[in-house]
């Protein structure tokens, strides 16, 4: 595993707890095109819509599959989703102990837990048009990748009261054996 990566840095010790595929994948470094499959939830509400349109998520719900661009640095990773209904581009950077996602108009700041095997990302600062959410405005936000033989598995959600589900997709992308072919 390669000791600098974005998230072995962040996650330190508990990086090692993961299951061996999210380790695979979070340790690959350069450019990569992962193939896979993902079911996508339509943002709720018109406004919900809105937000989603601004963040670069899907905007209808589908079941298809995934095209997924990594590009891995030591200090920078651009993940591009290639979703049947567009595409959704984030630059992640670690600040404080965070994977910070940028991401269209929105940056969030992730702090990254291990449970059983499974990574857990936790919102615990957002910026949306540069200002800062105040916590008790904070959307609900589930985060999560596992790992099964070949395969991480992903599951994203996020919503807001009163709006509702603005961006929410999961499925799966094969990973490669080795994490630098």
């Amino acid at each position: 595993m390669t000791a600098s990566s974005l998230y072995r840095r962040v996650m330190d010790d508990s990086f090692l707890r993961l299951h061996p595929a999210l380790q695979r994948f979070h340790s690959l470094v350069g450019s990569h095109v992962l193939q896979g499959g993902v079911q996508m939830q339509a943002p709720q509400s018109w406004l919900a819509r809105l937000l989603a349109r601004l963040m670069g998520a899907p905007l209808s719900a589908v079941d298809a599959a995934i095209r997924f661009e990594l590009d891995a640095g030591s200090d920078c990773e651009t993940w591009t989703r290639h979703f049947p209904s567009g595409v959704m581009t984030s630059a992640l950077t670690e600040q404080d102990h965070f994977v910070v996602e940028k991401l269209g108009a929105a940056r969030l700041a992730f702090l990254l837990q291990e449970s059983q095997g499974r990574l857990i990302m936790q919102l615990a600062r957002l910026h949306f048009l540069g200002i800062r959410c105040p916590a008790w405005l904070l959307p609900a936000v589930v985060a999560e990748e596992s790992g099964d033989e070949d395969y991480l598995r992903f599951n994203v959600r996020a919503s807001l009261p009163w709006i509702g589900v603005v961006s929410g997709y999961s499925g799966k992308l094969l990973i490669p054996k080795e994490p630098n072919p």
